[in-house]
Parts: structure tokens; C-alpha cells; sequence
């Protein structure tokens, strides 16, 4: 498949198991974009204020959600915490609740609720591997436990593997994987293991976190070669590794006006996820990272649509996307009608396909 010159190409609707739609006005802007990135499901985090850590919690957001995208299957999850006890993932199995997120307790936004012992939740994990609802792992520790050159989700890998070991039937996943290492770490790991990559880590690197606020983000972007690695992670056609954007929007103001090196972390990619898969592959393309031949359909189909729906146990995709070269840009921003709330888009100024439902 030579991606530059293709001006047309149909896929099955993304699916993007890893989204942050936020809450209020936010979400109100937020939410009818999903539709524009070429996603018809998504696996919605838990990481509100307060965090939603009861069933009813989740059935109420998920019904406001619905409310504003109805033809959007928006797939919910449950905060780790305390309060997650075994009979509580008996009811979020009965209402038809997906996942449990774990957050370190505050590596990133909205986790100051997080987990400081997985171990206290052993009992918990026991009932999702009964239930069939998936753990979600934010893969990171806490800068202060990271052993000095080894990067926070690196350090976290050992515990992945005995979460793995303990309870081998539970469905895990290793969120927003970053680095070569973590890739490894997942394949080595049985079928109940799988990992989300996103869009953003597919172009970013840590130079261009740590000096633009746009691309500043947790887990942090790391060295080229781990860029690369995921690139090429994508075209093995590994259906353990499939698409999770982590689009984590924050208000403009928040995001320029803050000290430099205070920013809050989120790169917001919903309105382009899949186009920007597609840039990512393009451009590694040409900095000879992968070949033309290396990205296939059935690779595209696999990583942006099929693998995930098959590791959540849903039917493939019945909704078709078209995705046109007539010369669109990604904007700089999106903004809510009034004016009112402004939120930056990654990549800005990108040459895009232009996307259609079919």
C-alpha cells in the first residue's frame, strides 16, 4: 500500500479503547467528536471529579453520553478503589460495565484517588476474572519508586507480570504503551494480555513533550527508537496491540497559560484518531522506519478496528468510514459555540484525509 499517493480509502469504523470525554460543558463539546474521528465505540475512562467508583455512577454517565451520541457504543469502566469490592464487580458485570481502570495513585489527571497496593485488591481481581470484566492498567509508577534511568512504565512491567501470573484468565490491559520494553513485556505475556497504543505516541517523542504544552502528555512520549518500535509494532500485525487514542482533552487557557513545564498532560487527537494513525505511519514511512509494503489493509483494519473488538469480545465493526485526500488541515482548535470553552488539537496545520460515513 503506498500511503502517499492512495486518495481514497474505506475502513471499518475505528474502535478507540481508551477515551477521556470528560464532564459538563467539556463533555458536551467533546463527545460529538468521536463520530468525526471515524469511531463508532469507545472504551470511556472513569477519571472524573469525583472518580466513578460506584455502578450508578458509571449508568448515569453513560446515559449523558448516549444522550448527546446516540449511534456511539460507548463501553464504560469502574475506578479502582477501595470501594470496588467484590460484590460491586458482580453488579457492573450484571449491568453490563466492561472494565475497571487502575490509576497509580497520582501519577496523572483526576488520580488522586488512585491505588498505592494492588495487593489489597486481589479479592477484587479474583471477581472480575470470574465476571469477565477486563482490568485496565495505567502502566506507570510514581517518579519517587522508579530506579534512577529506568522509565515509569518500565518499572511498572514486573507487576504486570504477576498480575499476569496470578490471575492468568483475567483479561488485562496495558494502557497507552510507550516503550520498546512494554511491547516486549506484552508479548511475552499469554492471550489474556493486550496493550493500547495511541496516535500520538506513534510521532512524538520526549523532545517534543518536554517544550511544547500541546505535547505534553502521561505516559511522557520516550526516545525515537520507542516511536519506532510501536510503529512497527503496528504493521507485525500483532492482535495483542490495537488502537487506544488516550485523547485527553483540556481547556486552551489551561494549557498556554501555564509555567512552563506545568501544563496539564493530555494531547487531544479525537477529531482526526484515525487520520492521525495513518500521518504517524506516513511519516515513518519516510524516515525509512518501515517500508511502503509493510502497511497493508488488513493491517489498518486490524490495529484500528478489529483486534480490539475481538480482545473485548464484540462484534466487527458494522459501519464503514471513507477517508478522501481534498487537501483538509487539522485546525487549531475546537471551540463550543459561544466561544466559551477552547480546546488545542495535536498536529496542527497537518495535511489530513478528509473522513465520511458510509
Amino acid at each position: 500500500m503506498h500511503l502517499k499517493s492512495i486518495q481514497q480509502l474505506e475502513l471499518p469504523a475505528t474502535a478507540d479503547m481508551h477515551v477521556h470525554l470528560r464532564q459538563g460543558e467539556l463533555m458536551e463539546l467533546m463527545v460529538p467528536t468521536v463520530r468525526q474521528g471515524g469511531v463508532d465505540t469507545a472504551f470511556v475512562m472513569p477519571n472524573l471529579v469525583p472518580p466513578l467508583t460506584n455502578v450508578d455512577q458509571v449508568l448515569d454517565y453513560q446515559s449523558k453520553l448516549r444522550t448527546i451520541a446516540k449511534d456511539v457504543n460507548f463501553l464504560m469502566s469502574l475506578f479502582l478503589h477501595p470501594s470496588i469490592t467484590p460484590d460491586v464487580i458482580a453488579q457492573a458485570a450484571a449491568a453490563g460495565i466492561t472494565g475497571v481502570k487502575m490509576y497509580p495513585q497520582g501519577v496523572t489527571t483526576n488520580s488522586e484517588s488512585g491505588v498505592s497496593n494492588l495487593e489489597s485488591f486481589y479479592d477484587t481481581f479474583a471477581a472480575m476474572e470470574k465476571h469477565g470484566l477486563v482490568l485496565n492498567l495505567h502502566g506507570e509508577v510514581l517518579e519517587s519508586l522508579a530506579p534512577k534511568d529506568v522509565t515509569l512504565e518500565e518499572a511498572f512491567l514486573p507487576t504486570l507480570k504477576t498480575l499476569h501470573e496470578r490471575f492468568p484468565q483475567l483479561r488485562i490491559m496495558l494502557e497507552h504503551c510507550t516503550t520498546a520494553a512494554a511491547v516486549e513485556a506484552v508479548r511475552a505475556c499469554g492471550p489474556t494480555v493486550g496493550a493500547t497504543i495511541t496516535a500520538h505516541h506513534l510521532y512524538l517523542t520526549s523532545h517534543d513533550a518536554c517544550c511544547d504544552p500541546f505535547a505534553f502528555c502521561k505516559p511522557i512520549p520516550k526516545k525515537p527508537t520507542d516511536r519506532d518500535a510501536l510503529v512497527r509494532t503496528i504493521v507485525s500485525g500483532d492482535p495483542k496491540f490495537f488502537f487506544g487514542s488516550d485523547s485527553a482533552p483540556h481547556p486552551l487557557q489551561s494549557k498556554t497559560s501555564a509555567e512552563e513545564g506545568k501544563a496539564p498532560a493530555g494531547v487531544y487527537t479525537q477529531p482526526f484518531v484515525t487520520q492521525l494513525v495513518i500521518v504517524a505511519l506516513e511519516e515513518a514511512i519516510e524516515r525509512g522506519t518501515i517500508k511502503e509494503e509493510d502497511v497493508t489493509q488488513a493491517k489498518l483494519e486490524g490495529f484500528l478496528s478489529k483486534f480490539g473488538r475481538q480482545f473485548y469480545r464484540l462484534p466487527e465493526a458494522s459501519n464503514k468510514v471513507v477517508l478522501e485526500r481534498k487537501g483538509e488541515k487539522i485546525p487549531t482548535s475546537i471551540r463550543s459555540e459561544d466561544g466559551s470553552i477552547e480546546v488545542g488539537i495535536s498536529k496542527v496545520g497537518t495535511d489530513v484525509f478528509s473522513l465520511r460515513w458510509v
